[in-house]
């Protein structure tokens, strides 16, 4: 059987020809070798995708954890003599007359710190507090310069804080130091997902990259559906336990991602450090060890000296005409699905429908998008698959609207979960062609821009689910989830094609390969 390796190794056979060794420089590029490499995945792959994939389990339960502990807990009447069995209000009850369900007050931070009287803005300052950290973080972290810290640290270091402050925030003595250090844990959380995919999409091959970043999806999925399962065993006892059986896990974690984790070999590559790019490649392909080891001595003629390989980061986005209108139209389209995606399930209960079944339905649709997102990649173009899903979308959301306005509750809800569908369709779809578009020098900072996108577009959504209910018409807001999800992704007929192609690493080389391909209209 022909050697598929023979055409990267038959150049070296001999180092001596001035003419061999630029027909060698011409045929051999680290991208090559990434693809060469791991072209198969393997278990190692598939375990160093789980691992780092695992931290958007951790991620997903901080994220929700509110939901069971900031709840308004149940309380009960102790003497019905003194009391009205009728009434609802405990404010206008004597302290005396009830008392919370379980005789425990801890079960939540509303008896805990004796919030039940106090107004909306206090009872939600910490989940407000939590989602303005993610936003200032998101923006502040988007600064920092991709050649920093490295993928796998930026991974470590935003897992470990997170943890280490959800520790800290279930020994709170009041509320506003709870609401201060969930805060700090959406700040050091805000780019965790973000870290993960990086590392992730720069550690597979083309052909499996579709498949390879759908798997921290679903375990972010997973680590919601978890957080319900330990809820429900802690329902008798403190919000504070649940913060710990949440986050402690989560050091453990960190510690096992510092140990077993590998860097990017593509970000290693562009420190200028091929040898442990190698190395690494040859930890996660263990069979190609032997073509990796043949191309080390290669490596040297192609490899600049650190200190005068440029420096990127955020500001490269507003120099380069083409990179500039890219972003600002990736950012465009995520804003429209982070509102649809965020929104409807929020508007669902304008639909007269149980609201338990509706929100449960709503997450369990997610699971089957795992599946046929990367079906619609390798089988489509990233354009056409992002424009027709967000045109069904749209359809559906005004469909949504039509029906629940004449009554037909049941389809209208179908039509309402199909607007989710494809929102959460369009948000998997987006984040490879995302992760193609750009360069491993701005990669991670363009993953943030993105990212922020769709944090901005989910703070507008109580805002546009309230319309209805202000004009009497509660179910118009799945009319404009639906109008600005179709409108919005119009805008991706002008990006570029990127079905089939490698990674780039540097701005010169994506400028490069665009031209070439002529596809992008930004060039």
């Amino acid at each position: 059987m022909a050697n598929p390796l023979e055409p990267l190794l038959s150049h070296l056979v001999d180092d001596s020809e001035v003419n061999e060794k630029t027909s060698r420089s011409e045929e051999l590029t680290f991208d090559k070798i990434v693809e060469q490499s791991l072209s198969d995945f393997g278990f190692c792959q598939f375990f160093q995708v789980s691992l780092v994939g695992l931290a958007l389990l951790f991620d997903a339960q901080q994220i929700f954890i509110t939901v069971y502990t900031d709840a308004y807990p149940s309380w009960h009447f102790l003497n019905h003599t003194i009391c009205d069995p009728s009434a609802s209000d405990i404010c206008k009850l004597p302290r005396s007359a009830w008392e919370w369900d379980g005789g425990s007050k801890g079960k939540s931070i509303i008896s805990e710190f004796g919030l039940e009287c106090s107004s909306s803005l206090l009872r939600g300052m910490p989940s407000s507090s939590f989602y303005i950290g993610a936003i200032v973080g998101g923006f502040f972290l988007a600064l920092i310069p991709d050649d920093s810290l490295g993928r796998k640290k930026l991974v470590l270091l935003s897992t470990f804080a997170m943890s280490i402050t959800s520790i800290f925030a279930a020994v709170s003595t009041n509320v506003w130091i709870y609401a201060s250090l969930k805060f700090i844990i959406g700040f050091a959380r805000s780019q965790t997902w973000s870290y993960a995919l990086v590392l992730i999409s720069e550690r597979v091959s083309t052909r499996w990259r579709p498949r390879a970043t759908m798997i921290p999806f679903a375990l972010f999925v997973l680590g919601f559906m978890s957080l319900s399962g330990i809820a429900y065993l802690a329902q008798h006892s403190s919000w504070r336990y649940l913060y710990l059986y949440t986050s402690v896990p989560a050091i453990f974690y960190c510690i096992f991602l510092y140990l077993f984790a590998l860097e990017s070999p593509r970000w290693l590559h562009m420190q200028g450090k091929d040898k442990e790019a190698i190395n690494v490649l040859t930890k996660m392909s263990p069979k190609n060890r032997a073509y990796l080891e043949s191309v080390i001595s290669k490596l040297p003629l192609e490899q600049e000296n650190h200190a005068q390989v440029p420096t990127y980061s955020i500001k490269d986005f507003f120099f380069r005409r083409w990179a500039f209108q890219r972003i600002s139209v990736v950012m465009i389209i995520m804003f429209g699905l982070g509102i649809s995606y965020y929104g409807v399930p929020l508007a669902a209960r304008d639909i007269d429908v149980n609201i338990y079944l509706s929100e449960t339905l709503n997450a369990l649709v997610e699971l089957p998008t795992f599946v046929i997102t990367p079906i619609l990649l390798e089988r489509f173009n990233r354009r056409s698959s992002v424009l027709i899903n967000t045109l069904l979308g749209g359809a559906s959301g005004v469909l949504c609207f039509l029906l629940s306005i004449i009554g037909q509750t049941e389809i209208a809800f179908a039509f309402e979960l199909a607007t989710f569908f494809c929102a959460r369709i369009g948000f998997n779809l987006m984040v490879v062609f995302m992760v193609e578009m750009f360069p491993t020098c701005v990669r991670s900072s363009a993953t943030m821009m993105f990212r922020q996108a769709l944090v901005v577009g989910g703070a507008c959504c109580p805002l546009i689910a309230s319309i209805g209910r202000d004009i009497h018409i509660p179910s118009v807001s799945f009319a404009v989830f639906g109008t600005e999800m179709s409108g919005l992704g119009l805008f991706v007929l002008i990006l570029p094609e990127t079905k089939g192609l490698s990674l780039c690493d540097t701005m010169e080389e994506q400028e490069k390969r665009d031209q070439v391909v002529n596809t992008s209209p930004c060039c």
